[in-house]
């Protein structure tokens, strides 16, 4: 057991995964509201997270929402960083598909994945901040990474480009996802449709003459790569890149198996 005290003074300790029992509820003393516990918690820290982001969130915020005192909160998690980084790991619950898998199909299955952990982030903006920030080793989180390993050692990478090719997928997943989800929450948070916003943003920059000029070249992509509303452009922005990086796996483990590669 790592204790509270010791995981707020190391880097390297902080993580409630890390504490003992973190999967279950603490225990019931006299006075706890009826029908409160871990799971409960839990889910209304992802509806505040994903109303009002990582930054607003409070453990005092959380007990009005659950119409209890702050302090009844504390027996079922001992911080608010506990019960942050269990929010994150339950938003990982379900994202694999069932079965067992073919190792020959791994560029669906990498594309599966890619797809699935894009929409996470865009449905819970907040995560990619908190992924930063904690050590996301709970249940969830590790059974999708280690579907991720899985994947990426049936492409046929080298152990040693094993790590590289994972980052060059998922990093990319993180980022695109993470703008995505920056950008929708944006827009929600004006009152516009995507395509709405978009267009206002592009209007303001064609009457900017000394903007208009620095954007002419991406006006020129954006025009290229075909019309559409702008779900749809991104959908195509995001299936080539992750054609492009299959692509470039395929590639890697061609020169592997010639004896040009490690």
């Amino acid at each position: 057991m790592v204790p509270a005290s010791d995981r707020a003074t190391d880097p390297a300790k902080t993580s409630v995964w890390l504490a003992e029992g973190p999967g279950r509820d603490r225990g019931r003393r006299s006075g706890q509201p009826d029908g409160l516990g871990r799971d409960k918690i839990i889910e209304a820290s992802v509806r505040l997270l994903d109303e009002h982001g990582a930054p607003s969130f409070s453990m005092r915020k959380l007990a009005a929402e659950l119409d209890v005192t702050a302090m009844s909160l504390y027996w079922y998690v001992e911080t608010k960083d506990d019960l942050l980084e269990l929010a994150l790991d339950s938003v990982f619950t379900g994202l694999l598909p069932p079965g067992p898998h073919d190792p020959a199909d791994w560029r669906d299955r990498l594309r599966d994945l890619a797809r699935t952990y894009r929409t996470l982030l865009v449905r819970h903006p907040w995560v990619s901040g908190l992924i930063g920030t904690y050590l996301n080793i709970g249940p969830q989180s590790l059974l999708f990474s280690r579907a991720v390993q899985d994947v990426v050692r049936d492409t046929g990478l080298s152990p040693q480009a094993r790590m590289g090719g994972t980052a060059a997928v998922f990093q990319f997943v993180y980022g695109f996802g993470t703008i995505e989800g920056h950008f929708v929450q944006r827009c929600a948070a004006a009152g516009l449709s995507q395509d709405e916003y978009f267009r206002r943003a592009m209007g303001t920059i064609d009457e900017r003459p000394e903007l208009s000029k620095e954007f002419e070249q991406a006006t020129e992509l954006m025009e290229a790569r075909g019309g559409g509303t702008v779900e749809e452009m991104r959908e195509r922005d995001f299936a080539v890149a992750l054609d492009l990086l299959v692509a470039g796996i395929e590639a890697m483990v061609a020169r592997q198996d010639s004896g040009d590669g490690s």
